[in-house]
């Protein structure tokens, strides 16, 4: 049995080679044209809220947040969340899941939003949004854009377009 030293760690900029193979390795080239990479276009990712797993010191997963307007909703968008081949199905995933949407709550975000596999993030604390309540810009499978809500109000308030959020003042 192979001994593992798996660590979390906040994304940096030294990540960042390691991080475009592992999304390039889950979801290949048409990545880049899908809604949801249209909104990450518009503006950085929230290092502080992006992190990574690393076994024996290499990077094997990652997962970003991108700060965003969903409608009326001061949110992130979750993603790309992605893990190297040879460490799936470890856990790895849902548990950098789970520390960037405690790490987003913590710094205010009111929800945190994705386009993903409802089958997936349901039992992880994510709800279907209101059927073509978000406007992305692009196609998106309404069936398939999930919400984690922080708010009492959130479902009612995500209605309209969903664009990257300036938080740095830029």
């Amino acid at each position: 049995m192979l001994k593992h030293d798996i660590v979390y760690l906040t994304e940096d900029t030294s990540h960042d080679a390691a991080i475009e193979l592992i999304n390039e390795e889950a979801f290949g080239p048409g990545r880049h044209v899908r809604a949801a990479a249209r909104i990450r276009e518009q503006g950085p990712h929230d290092l502080s809220l992006s992190f990574v797993c690393t076994d024996d010191g290499e990077t094997i997963a990652s997962v970003r947040m991108t700060p965003v307007l969903a409608g009326g909703v001061k949110a992130h968008l979750l993603g790309p969340l992605a893990v190297r081949p040879s460490h799936k199905n470890r856990g790895i995933g849902r548990e950098l899941l789970r520390i960037a949407c405690a790490a987003a709550r913590r710094k205010g975000s009111e929800a945190v939003v994705l386009v993903g596999d409802p089958p997936y993030y349901g039992p992880l604390g994510f709800e279907k949004v209101a059927w073509n309540a978000l406007t992305f810009p692009g196609p998106v499978d309404p069936a398939r854009v999930l919400v984690m809500p922080f708010a009492e109000d959130t479902h009612a308030r995500l209605k309209g377009v969903i664009a990257w959020r300036d938080d740095e003042g830029r």
